[in-house]
C-alpha cells in the first residue's frame, strides 16, 4: 500500500485498458493474472473447476507456478483431475472463505499445491447461481488476507470471470455460426441447382426471371415444364417460412412436381397432385404450407390456362386497354393444408404487347426503413412505364425500383420474379 491512490488508479486503468483489447479468453486470463500479481502480489494463485464433473471430483485449471500455459477450454485432457480433499470441499460448498492458519494432512489430494502456505482465500466464481469454478489465493504467511477487502475481491474476480466467460461464449457462437453458415451455403447451392439454368425459348413469349433469397437458402421456387404441342408450364411457388426448413420443403415440392407426368393434364391436376403428396406425407402436424401458381401457355393460341393455390395473383399489363390488371379467377387454399381440396382451372387469352409479372410476396411486401411495403401498385407503375420493353428490361426496371424503394437493404423475405412478354 505504499502507492498513492493516483498510482493505484493508473495501474487499474492500464489493466482495464489492456483487458478491453483482448479477444481470446485464454490470452485475456493469462494477461489478467500476470497484471494482478504485479498490482496485488500473491504467493500462489490457482483455479479449480467442477464443471461437467460430479462430487467429489474437480480439475486444477490454472496454477501460477506452472511453466506451461495450458488452455483449460481447449486442452481439458491435460489438466490434473483430483478427487476429494479440501479443494473439493471448498468448491462444492461454493461459499467465499478465508483460512488464516492453514494445515492439511499429507494424504489430501491437493497437499502438493498447499504445502508451505498458511493463508488461503477461496473465491467461488458463480455461473447460474452455482460455484462451478473457484479461484484459490495462497500466501505463505498466516493471517495474510484482509477480511475488510474480501467483499471487493470477491466482486472483482467474479466480474472478470463473467467477462472471460462472455469471450468463451462468443467464440463458441462464432464457431457454431461458421459451421451453420458453411452448411447453409451447401444447402443454398443444392437449392439453386434445382432451379432452371436458363429461361426457355418459347414461340410468342419472351421470358426473364430473377431469384433472390433472404438467407443462404430459401423457400421460393419457380420452374418451366416443356409440354406437348409446344406448350409450356410455368410454375411459381412460395414455401411458408425462411431458411433451411423452407429450402427443404422447396426441394420436396420440386421433386413432387417433377413426378407429375408432363402431358397428363391441366394446371388443376398438377396442383392437386402436389397437394395430395404434401398433405399425405410431409406437412401432417406441421405449420407449413406452399402457395403456388401454375399456368400452361399455348404459343399457338396465346392462351394461358392456370390454377392458383393461395398465391399472389400475377400482374397483367393488357396492351389493348393500356392498364394493369390482376390475373384473378377462382383459386384454392395453399398446398399442404387439406388433401381433399380442388383447384379450378381458369383461362385468359393474351395478345401481342401484353406483359405478365409472376412473383412471390417477397416482391410486393419488400419493406423500406419507414415500414412501408412495395405493393402491387408499384409493380403496375413499372409495367406502365416499361410496357413496350423486353421482359429482361422490365425485370431489371422492377429490381432497380425495389432496390431504390428499400434503399438497398438486404431482403427480409425470398424474392422471385418471372416476367413474360407476349409477342
Amino acid at each position: 500500500m505504499s502507492q498513492t491512490w493516483e498510482q493505484r488508479l493508473q495501474d487499474v486503468y492500464e489493466l482495464m485498458r489492456d483487458m478491453s483489447q483482448r479477444t481470446d479468453p485464454q490470452d485475456m486470463a493469462t494477461a489478467y493474472g500476470q497484471r494482478v500479481m504485479k498490482i496485488n502480489p500473491i504467493d500462489r494463485r490457482l483455479s479449480i473447476s467442477r464443471r461437467d464433473l460430479t462430487a467429489p471430483e474437480f480439475r486444477v485449471t490454472r496454477d501460477s507456478s506452472w511453466s506451461e500455459n495450458i488452455n483449460p477450454w481447449k486442452e481439458k485432457h491435460r489438466l490434473p483431475r483430483l478427487r476429494g480433499g479440501l479443494f473439493s470441499e471448498l468448491i462444492y460448498e461454493g461459499r467465499p472463505q478465508i483460512i488464516d492458519d492453514l494445515s492439511v494432512p499429507a494424504d489430501d489430494p491437493a497437499a502438493s499445491y498447499l504445502n508451505g502456505y498458511r493463508s488461503l482465500m477461496a473465491i467461488p466464481m458463480l455461473d447460474s447461481g452455482e460455484s462451478l469454478n473457484m479461484v484459490i489465493l495462497l500466501q505463505r504467511a498466516a493471517y495474510a488476507f484482509d477480511r475488510e477487502k474480501f467483499p471487493e475481491t470477491f466482486w472483482t474476480v467474479n466480474l472478470f470471470g463473467r467477462a472471460t466467460l462472455n469471450l468463451v461464449l462468443r467464440d463458441e457462437v462464432r464457431e457454431a455460426y461458421d459451421l451453420v453458415d458453411r452448411e447453409l451455403k451447401v444447402v443454398g447451392h443444392i437449392q439453386r441447382s434445382l432451379l432452371p439454368v436458363e429461361t426457355p425459348r418459347i414461340d410468342t413469349l419472351d421470358l426473364a426471371a430473377d431469384y433472390r433469397t433472404s438467407r443462404r437458402a430459401g423457400g421460393d421456387y419457380y420452374d418451366f415444364f416443356p409440354l406437348a404441342d409446344g406448350r409450356w408450364g410455368i410454375l411459381v411457388a412460395d414455401v411458408s417460412g425462411h431458411g433451411t426448413p423452407a429450402a427443404v420443403m422447396m426441394a420436396i415440392t420440386h421433386s413432387i412436381a417433377h413426378l407429375f407426368p408432363n402431358d397428363a393434364g391441366s394446371p388443376r391436376e398438377l396442383l392437386e397432385f402436389v397437394n395430395r403428396h404434401l398433405t399425405g406425407r410431409y406437412t401432417v402436424g406441421m405449420e407449413t404450407f406452399v402457395t403456388a401458381f401454375y399456368g400452361i401457355y399455348d404459343p399457338a393460341t396465346r392462351q394461358l390456362t392456370y390454377a392458383s393455390a393461395g398465391h399472389n395473383p400475377p400482374r397483367w399489363w393488357k396492351a389493348s386497354e393500356g392498364r394493369a390488371l390482376e390475373v384473378n379467377g377462382n383459386s384454392g387454399p395453399p398446398l399442404g393444408i387439406d388433401q381433399a381440396v380442388e383447384y379450378p382451372d381458369n383461362v385468359i387469352t393474351l395478345s401481342p404487347g401484353d406483359r405478365i409479372v409472376f412473383y412471390t410476396d417477397g416482391i410486393s411486401e419488400a419493406m423500406n426503413d419507414d415500414g412501408d411495403m412495395f405493393r402491387v401498385e408499384r409493380i403496375d407503375e413499372v409495367l406502365s412505364a416499361s410496357c413496350r420493353q423486353s421482359a429482361a428490361n422490365i425485370r431489371e426496371n422492377l429490381l432497380a425500383r425495389i432496390d431504390e424503394f428499400t434503399r438497398g437493404s438486404a431482403p427480409t423475405d425470398d424474392r422471385t420474379l418471372v416476367v413474360a412478354g407476349v409477342v
